[in-house]
């Protein structure tokens, strides 16, 4: 954005802030003694410069804000309500700066997600809650905003720089699990939540930069991490994310023909597993009654049964237009019942699966929209797959996309979070999948390049 600016204007506007605040200092030198009002300047200051430098630092400090609001470490309970103003900075810039550009287009996709959020209107009008769903939906309409025109704007243009930040953020991120959980912090604040981004986030982008290839180090390195990534999910005996970043890496690896790779990840997990049973035959004992048994339970999905049955009841008395997104029948915000998921943001069961959630909460109605929105990211999935079959290449970003989708789709069966915007993996998720739609609608011109570069090669291979 800083190219549109006129550098006079920017000086005036700098003396300007400058002189204020030394007007604040000497009128009121009570709020420089604040800590609240100290916090709160280098919050505006740091919101600032995220929009100064948006299509660069917004996305990532969105993220990291989001997050700070979830994990369980002394980061400052502020981020709770900072993260709502950020979501709101973030789409109104991209809103004006999309329709000062002209440059995107909306379709049917985008189409639906307003009548995912226009029929949540409609089912808060009519819960017996009116006030929590409300917020809820609000909450919904800022991040589709934002993931509609902002992520948009920080990708579309800049894919290579964009989804290199998002593979170094990666790569980041799980060290800094890893270290965590060496020293005995569970900074994520509960195991289905590490187990969930290490499914959902980290294993398929990892995986993604494995095959990428590189230099040896950077190759070295991120098979590592890899590695420690899926060793997380596995201590974290969230079934859910084991699930997801193992069907994800497995897809990916089918779809990208590394057959080789896969029957050596397969064959290391069976080496340690029988290495296990032979030396710790109680470590697999615990295993099996903590994560494939819950609490030594006769059924696998005997610790859903009740949540899942709960949901359902919830859907019979409210089959049209639900309860209203986020509320209980207590009238509670459901979030804030299981450890304050819209303050924590962490992944919980409350309905044992999300999609269960948004049919108790919006009804058979509202149900109608999301529904559309999940078959037409499914079918693009399939499209991105297909093709990248055909090629064998993994160096367009709507691959490592698709495989996050996946993922992301899967784990939502079985955790509530992918409608609760107040959560991290949420917002990840859901702008991750606006730019996925766009990313997958140029398929076709994809493809023929790949035909192309396939038949120069042959054409090349020829004496």
């Amino acid at each position: 954005m800083t190219e549109r600016i006129p550098r006079s204007i920017f000086i005036i506007a700098t003396l300007l802030g400058v002189s204020v605040l030394v007007y604040a200092a000497y009128s009121r030198p009570w709020y420089f003694t604040s800590q609240t009002y100290i916090s709160g300047l280098i919050f505006l200051e740091f919101l600032l410069a995220a929009v100064w430098l948006y299509r660069r630092v917004f996305f990532p400090a969105l993220l990291v804000t989001f997050l700070f609001a979830g994990i369980n470490l002394p980061v400052g309970r502020g981020w709770t309500s900072a993260r709502w103003l950020v979501l709101g900075v973030g789409a109104l810039v991209g809103l004006l700066l999309v329709l000062k550009d002209r440059r995107q287009d909306f379709d049917f996709f985008h189409l639906a997600a307003f009548f995912t959020v226009l029929t949540g209107l409609v089912s808060a009008a009519v819960s017996q809650y009116p006030s929590v769903a409300l917020l809820k939906v609000l909450s919904f309409l800022l991040l589709f905003i934002y993931a509609a025109t902002g992520v948009r704007v920080a990708a579309i243009g800049r894919e290579k720089n964009f989804f290199n930040g998002l593979l170094v953020g990666c790569e980041i991120f799980v060290a800094a699990n890893a270290f965590f959980y060496a020293v005995g912090v569970e900074a994520m604040g509960n195991p289905n939540s590490l187990g969930a981004v290490m499914g959902v986030v980290a294993a398929p982008i990892l995986l993604w930069g494995i095959l990428l290839g590189g230099k040896p180090a950077v190759h070295r390195r991120r098979v590592v991490l890899y590695v420690i990534c899926v060793c997380l999910a596995f201590i974290s005996h969230a079934r859910a994310g084991i699930a997801a970043g193992i069907l994800s890496s497995a897809v990916l690896c089918i779809a990208s023909r590394r057959y080789k790779m896969l029957f050596q990840g397969v064959t290391v997990m069976v080496i340690v597993l029988a290495a296990l049973a032979l030396l710790k035959p109680q470590a697999i004992s615990s295993f099996t009654s903590s994560v494939v048994y819950k609490n030594n339970a006769a059924d696998i999905l005997a610790s859903r049964i009740s949540p899942w049955q709960t949901a359902m009841d919830n859907i019979r008395d409210h089959p049209w237009f639900g309860m209203g997104l986020g509320t209980t029948a207590t009238g509670s915000d459901a979030d804030e019942e299981q450890g304050a998921f819209s303050s924590s943001g962490t992944v919980t069961a409350e309905h044992g699966s999300s999609y269960l959630a948004i049919l108790a909460g919006v009804g058979i109605v509202g149900a109608i929209p999301v529904t559309i929105l999940l078959v037409l990211l499914i079918t693009k999935i399939v499209r991105v797959l297909w093709a990248m079959r055909g090629s064998g290449g993994v160096n367009h970003p709507e691959i490592v996309l698709a495989v996050v989708m996946i993922a992301g789709i899967t784990h939502a069966a079985f955790e509530d979070w992918m409608f609760a915007p107040g959560n991290y993996l949420c917002v990840f998720f859901w702008s991750l999948a606006f730019l996925f739609n766009d990313l997958a609608s140029s398929l076709p011109r994809v493809s023929f390049n790949w035909r192309m570069a396939t038949l120069e090669r042959v054409a090349a291979s020829r004496p």
